[in-house]
């Protein structure tokens, strides 16, 4: 089975204007919509990407995160997509403010399919003109439409 991160990624989950200026406000504000759409406590979800976090910064660099972490009682794979316009210190490896961030959950057992959606998602975001069309997009549907372009190309 393949993992498409179109497939884990709710629209109600994509956040086009975050408001969070640190690390913990910005997985607070990734965890809630994945709370409201998993039935999954906010405060959990959060718990975990900064639990993950403390153990080394899942700042990628090129201005992208990929927050994870694992999460008792999650039912399955779970992702949300948000976009910082003033970028935020994330602690990036190449330490340029970060500005989209894909978060992902997993089941607490999860295995193979964790690392698969983690894999899909560093491919999909290693795209310059991909990372550009989302600092871009006018909203957040569009962001998510720009997603399922891509995750379908082959």
């Amino acid at each position: 089975m393949v993992v498409r991160l179109a497939d884990i990624l709710r629209p109600d989950c994509v956040i086009d204007d975050l408001s969070g200026g640190t690390v913990a406000s910005v997985l607070a504000e990734l965890a809630r919509p994945v709370a409201g759409a998993t039935g999954v406590e906010a405060a959990a979800l959060s718990a975990g990407l900064l639990a993950r976090e403390k153990l080394g910064s899942t700042g990628v660099g090129d201005g992208v995160a990929v927050p994870h972490c694992k999460v008792p009682g999650l039912p399955g794979l779970a992702a949300a997509l948000g976009r910082s316009r003033d970028g935020v210190d994330f602690r990036a490896h190449d330490g340029k403010p970060t500005r989209i961030f894909v978060a992902l959950f997993a089941p607490e057992r999860a295995g193979a399919e964790h690392l698969q959606a983690l894999a899909r998602v560093s491919r999909l975001l290693k795209r310059p003109e991909f990372r550009r069309a989302l600092l871009e997009a006018p909203d957040a549907a569009a962001m998510r439409q720009l997603v399922v372009d891509e995750d379908a190309r082959p």
